[in-house]
C-alpha cells in the first residue's frame, strides 16, 4: 500500500511559481508510474503530467506544456510539479495518483490534494 501526501500549494500571483510535492510512504515506490491531477471548481478532473518510475513523462492537457515539469526523486520518495508563468485558470485542487504495484500490480492510490489559487 502507498500513501500520498501532496504539499506546496498555496496562493501566487499570476505569472509567479509554486513547486508541488508529492511525498510517497509504502514499499515498492519504484513500482508506480506517478501522476499529477487537477481539478477547478465546477469542472472535472484532468491529467496535468505523470512519470514512470524511469523518469519517462507522460504529458497531459496542452495548457501546461513549457510551464510545468513534472521530477522525481525514487531515493526520497518524492514527485515534484515545478509551476511556472501561473495563470488564474491554474486554480484548481492538485492530486497526487500512484498506479501500478509490484510485479505489474494494478493498485491506484490519491492523495487528498493541495489548493492552488492563482490570484492578484
Amino acid at each position: 500500500q502507498v500513501q500520498l501526501v501532496e504539499s506546496g500549494g498555496g496562493l501566487v500571483q499570476p505569472g509567479g511559481s509554486l513547486r508541488l510535492s508529492c511525498a510517497a510512504s509504502g514499499s515498492a515506490f519504484t513500482t508506480y508510474t506517478i501522476y499529477w491531477y487537477r481539478q477547478a471548481p465546477g469542472k472535472d478532473r484532468e491529467l496535468v503530467a505523470g512519470i514512470s518510475k524511469s523518469g519517462d513523462v507522460t504529458n497531459g492537457v496542452d495548457s501546461v506544456k513549457g510551464r510545468f515539469t513534472i521530477s522525481r526523486d525514487n531515493g526520497k520518495n518524492m514527485v515534484y510539479l515545478q509551476m511556472n508563468s501561473l495563470k488564474p485558470e491554474d486554480t484548481a485542487v492538485y492530486f497526487c495518483n500512484a498506479r501500478g504495484g509490484p510485479r505489474g500490480g494494478t493498485a491506484n492510490y490519491w492523495g487528498q490534494g493541495t489548493r492552488v489559487t492563482v490570484s492578484s
